[in-house]
């Protein structure tokens, strides 16, 4: 147009140029754009830049953005993208928790699970498999240090025949129902710890002060881990105790050195008691047999004479019967049999009946056994003649 081919610093327009020119009264501080007045900018036209966005818009959807085909497109994605949402995974150590409003609904097992999405329904996931500890009594150096710090206020219990023991324990456990650990119980691990302290006194105040020092500590286990187990599932507490395991178990500290001492007492009674019953189980044995033996020997001995008696006294009567059919010869067989029996094993000497009028000399201290030296080796001795098998040769006899 004529106007916008006028140069120099003359109007803006056919009205002519804004009033007060380009001087401190002009409201736009410069002239406008393509005048002759300046070189500077121009701010973006917003209007513009909305009618292109607007533009744009309308070809990426065919439908127009106004068109309600469009829009109910829009809030289906957006829909199903927030549905989508609710999906969800439970890993093998957890247990999905499921709250409606803050409101615990269920509990989901391991697995690919679905919720409605939030703010509807909100999910927990706590560790189901990880073992937690409680100590009672003691509570162990955790930053490096060695040793533990005794706490007597829990370790500290009377027995059953009423004397005190100083007892420190610890409690393992693990998660068995989430639902029922994150909203029946509001401090499950003070919880745990106090059900702990209460079952193990109670246990101990039924156990007198030496089994639970010494072979009963197994059982003392046992027995408080049922009985807390018991506890906590009336709580429905949702936990599970896996292991009640003593450390300690001593008497207290002033008066350990004399227990000690008791101790060694009853060791060495044990000790001496065992040595008697080893030597009542030698010697009484010993003592039985000996008398049985005894026994069958004199048994024995009484069988034999009464049967050498029986047997003398049928001798007897059968030698009198024959005596009684005849009786010279009974006697005379009587006799024979009686020198028999007194000259069996003896030196005998036989002197000739035909040697009269002489003085037989007999050496009878050589017929006799000599004594033996000390040192020296024995020397045979002759044989003594037999009876009717040798006959020595008669002394030589000197005139009178």
């Amino acid at each position: 147009m004529p106007w916008n081919n006028q140069g120099g610093g003359g109007g803006g327009g056919p009205w002519g140029p804004p009033p007060g020119g380009n001087g401190p009264n002009n409201p736009w501080g410069r002239p406008p754009s393509g005048g002759g007045g300046g070189g500077g900018p121009t701010p973006p036209d917003l209007e513009d830049l909305l009618r292109r966005s607007q533009d744009r818009l309308r070809r990426a959807m065919p439908g127009g953005i106004g068109s309600g085909r469009g829009v109910g497109l829009v809030v289906g994605v957006l829909a199903l993208i927030w549905l989508a949402s609710g999906i969800y995974r439970v890993e093998a150590d957890e247990q999905g928790v499921v709250m409606r409003f803050g409101e615990w609904t269920r509990t989901e097992q391991p697995g690919l699970r679905y919720r409605l999405p939030s703010p509807i329904e909100t999910v927990l996931l706590p560790k189901t498999t990880r073992v937690n500890r409680i100590e009672v009594g003691y509570r162990s150096a955790g930053d490096g240090r060695r040793g533990d710090r005794d706490v007597p206020d829990e370790s500290l219990m009377l027995t059953g025949d009423e004397n005190i023991i100083d007892i420190d324990f610890t409690v393992f456990w693990v998660i068995k129902d989430a639902g029922n650990f994150l909203f029946k119980i509001r401090d499950p691990e003070s919880t745990v710890k106090k059900a702990a302290e209460s079952a193990m006194r109670e246990v101990i105040g039924r156990t007198d002060l030496q089994p639970a020092l010494t072979e009963a500590r197994q059982q003392t286990e046992t027995s408080t881990r049922n009985l807390l187990q018991a506890m906590l599932d009336e709580y429905q507490s949702g936990i599970e105790i896996t292991q009640v395991q003593l450390q300690k178990a001593d008497p207290p500290a002033p008066v350990i050195d004399a227990f000690n001492d008791v101790q060694r007492a009853r060791a060495d009674r044990e000790r001496a008691r065992n040595e008697a019953e080893t030597y009542r189980n030698d010697i009484i044995p010993r003592a039985r047999g000996e008398a049985e033996r005894l026994v069958q020997e004199a048994s024995a001995y009484r069988e034999q004479v009464v049967s050498l008696a029986q047997g003398d006294a049928q001798r007897f009567s059968k030698i009198y019967e024959a005596y009684a059919l005849s009786k010279d010869v009974t006697a005379k067989r009587m006799y024979l049999e009686t020198m028999e029996e007194i000259l069996r094993g003896r030196n005998k000497i036989i002197v000739d009946g035909s040697a009269q009028g002489v003085v037989p000399y007999l050496p009878l201290n050589q017929l006799a056994p000599q004594p033996q030296a000390p040192g020296l080796g024995v020397q045979p001795r002759p044989s003594a003649p037999q009876a009717g098998t040798q006959t020595q040769p008669a002394p030589q006899a000197t005139n009178r």
